[in-house]
């Protein structure tokens, strides 16, 4: 019986699907327990955005997700950051701890040094009030970790 449904779906029906069943699966949990999980979430999030958008996972100490908000919206090259903003967004969750991530609409998905500058102004930034980075994300046709790529 599911198969058939699968068969009658869009593509666009299955990923909001997808999208809607991690959603659930973090709220339920509270916790994005293992990078793959992680990936997989800010994969569908992010993949098939026609331009770059910034995200926020804010997280409590025990890395619980409190909220993911979409930060920044861009163009298919760049979008604008601003520090400040995602200083007062962390108060007012009140997080421990954030994961950034962002797309790159072409599909390759290697930090550039703007991705790299970014990602160490907001560490400077988010020190100050004693908010951990956990690690910067990058969405393309794969998912790539600036902390696993050591650039953190």
């Amino acid at each position: 019986m599911k198969a058939n449904l699968i068969q009658y779906a869009t593509k666009e029906e299955i990923i909001s699907c997808a999208i809607s069943l991690l959603d659930n699966q973090i709220r339920e949990r509270d916790v994005l327990d293992s990078p793959l999980q992680t990936r997989n979430f800010l994969h569908l999030q992010l993949r098939n955005e026609p331009a770059e958008v910034f995200c926020v996972l804010f997280m409590d100490y025990y890395h619980r997700v409190i909220s993911f908000d979409r930060m920044f919206n861009g163009t298919i090259d760049g979008a604008s950051v601003y520090p400040r903003e995602i200083v007062r967004s962390a108060i007012k969750h009140n997080a421990a701890s954030v994961i950034f991530a962002h797309n790159h609409p072409s599909g390759k998905a290697e930090p550039s040094g703007a991705d790299r500058e970014i990602t160490n102004r907001l560490k400077e930034a988010l020190a100050l009030i004693d908010v951990r980075v956990l690690d910067h994300f990058i969405v393309g046709e794969e998912v790539v970790s600036t902390a696993e790529r050591g650039l953190m």
